[in-house]
């Protein structure tokens, strides 16, 4: 009889040596006794199965913010739309910006945008998806991302904040319930890492810049994609437009939007990140050795997905928040 082979067994931390801070939480983030809804939990952990693929998602506190006692700056949406086979699942996952007392409200608030959004045009986008119209969809999330994050920089205007501080990066996936759609749907804007497990070994399949087309956001702060008079000849050169003596000069361009649609093999494993993974894969051979044996075989349940996507590196103690989907 032939023994299945088994995935190794869970590690601790990958690399050269031990990270320098503990690997469990030691100090709590401060509370304000009329603010308790304000307060983020150290780990958030979730998952689901629908139509092909098994999902796996979760959010944890990076080494250095449970030593210090600061707040996760990240913040995980997973959420259903929609019934039956027309349901559509949105995973997003947001980090705010670093060394700001505001980070992890932001991050939550991006999440909370994006998704609204999202669900109410959940049904034109789950028929998109399952007639492959790429170019409705790119066009489409394109505008709900710049909505959210627009909204996100009046929020901060509303508070009192600078825009600047009160900001966060977003990253997505849309997965539809019809067990005969393939189709996966990432997008967003800023830092972060798009990996696909295929075959034995990870392919980085993060968007290119050379390969976006499409214009930067402009809700989170990009230039307009033309003058008044119709005079885009500055901003092709990316030279910066001249202040006007009757109003500020725009902003410069922000990050642009990112956009992949992609068809799923039976076998495969797609992973969506923040940088807090994503930069320790792209720089640890040793982690993407272990998360390939790991995450090879069967979608592993919960509390083992959440210690593999939490198997420390020295010299990345950032925040991690990390959705996988296995292909049935």
């Amino acid at each position: 009889m032939d023994i299945p082979t088994l995935p190794p067994a869970p590690v601790g931390f990958v690399g050269s040596g031990p990270p320098t801070y503990d690997a469990e939480p030691t100090a709590l983030p401060p509370a304000d006794p009329d603010e308790l809804d304000d307060l983020v939990a150290d780990t958030v952990l979730d998952g689901a199965r629908y139509g092909a693929c098994t999902l796996r998602a979760a959010s944890v506190r990076g080494d250095s913010a449970r030593f210090r006692g600061e707040p996760r700056r990240d913040s995980l949406l997973t959420a259903r739309f929609g019934t039956g086979e027309q349901a559509l699942i949105l995973v997003a996952m947001a980090t705010g910006a670093r060394a700001t007392p505001d980070a992890h409200r932001a991050a939550a608030e991006a999440c909370h945008w994006i998704g609204r959004a999202v669900g109410r045009s959940h049904a034109r986008l789950a028929q998109d998806i399952s007639a492959a119209r790429r170019g409705d969809l790119k066009s489409g999330l394109h505008r709900l991302t710049d909505r959210s994050l627009g909204k996100l920089r009046a929020s901060a205007v509303e508070q009192g904040i600078d825009p600047e501080e009160y900001a966060a990066t977003l990253r997505c996936l849309l997965l539809p319930a019809d067990p005969d759609c393939r189709i996966r749907v990432f997008f967003g804007v800023g830092a972060g890492g798009l990996f696909r497990l295929r075959d034995g070994g990870w392919h980085d399949i993060e968007p290119r810049l050379t390969d976006i087309t499409g214009e930067p956001v402009v809700g989170f702060g990009s230039l307009p994609t033309e003058t008044p008079e119709g005079d885009r000849l500055t901003m092709d050169l990316g030279i910066p437009t001249p202040p006007s003596p009757y109003e500020p000069a725009p902003e410069p361009p922000r990050e642009p939007f990112r956009f992949r649609a992609s068809v799923a093999r039976p076998g495969d494993t797609l992973l969506m990140c923040t940088g807090g993974l994503a930069d320790p894969l792209r720089g640890e051979p040793d982690l993407c050795e272990y998360l390939t044996g790991r995450w090879s075989g069967p979608p592993p349940g919960l509390a083992a997905f959440l210690a593999d996507s939490q198997v420390r590196v020295k010299g990345y103690a950032d925040d991690r928040t990390a959705a996988a989907v296995w292909e049935a």
